[in-house]
């Protein structure tokens, strides 16, 4: 099997269907059900991603190293270069992803880093280890398009 076949990207680790948390009415927000929702995908999204690891570096492990065309050798290191660099993007998602499980152990998962404010399930749904409100991400990201103009 080639390296990068059977892999997702790590951009695309974060959209992995896991099931939507659909709150009851009147269900107060960070309940421990929704806490335990989120701990489960995190977790499951974390073991996802370091068995794709393993099996990369099995994989790389496994097989030749050299290929007497120059063009095959080429094709080989480049594609070596992306898998290496999807890797290494899989572990700062695992490092983030660990960061969150321990805000939801210390009771801080869910609130905005910046202003306190509730993050909110569908955005926690769309992205598990958002630590700031669409609102103090947006103006992060000005605030960073500015600085790099």
């Amino acid at each position: 099997m080639h390296p990068t076949e059977g892999y997702a990207m790590p951009d695309d680790a974060l959209h992995r269907q896991f099931p939507v948390y659909i709150p009851s009415p009147g269900e107060e927000y960070m309940s421990a059900k929704q806490i335990s929702h989120f701990r489960d995908a995190l977790t499951n999204l974390k073991n996802e991603l370091s068995a794709d690891i393993e099996r990369t570096v099995q994989t790389l492990q496994a097989e030749p190293a050299t290929f007497a065309d120059p063009n095959d050798r080429a094709t080989q290191e480049s594609e070596l270069a992306l898998e290496l660099r999807n890797r290494d993007r899989e572990r700062r998602l695992i490092k983030k992803i660990d960061e969150a499980l321990a805000r939801i152990e210390a009771g801080e998962y869910g609130y905005c880093d910046s202003c306190g404010v509730e993050i909110g399930l569908k955005r926690l749904e769309a992205r598990p280890t958002a630590t700031l409100c669409i609102d103090c991400k947006t103006l992060e990201e000005m605030r960073e398009r500015q600085l790099g103009k």
